[in-house]
């Protein structure tokens, strides 16, 4: 994202948001999780709260 050229306002933004909510937030530790990823605790919430037939 730095350094790189956007044609228009909204090309910059779609590109902002896509890195924040695809990559950034996604792989971000977070403290309030244990320090995992939100993927990691989603995993983990799933294997503790999900049926075994689920």
């Amino acid at each position: 994202m730095h350094w790189h050229f956007y044609p228009t306002r909204e090309a910059a933004r779609q590109a902002i948001f896509e890195y924040i909510e695809v990559f950034y937030n996604r792989r971000r530790l977070q403290k309030r999780r244990g320090y995992l990823s939100p993927i990691q605790f989603l995993n983990t919430w799933n294997k503790r709260n999900l049926p075994c037939g689920a």
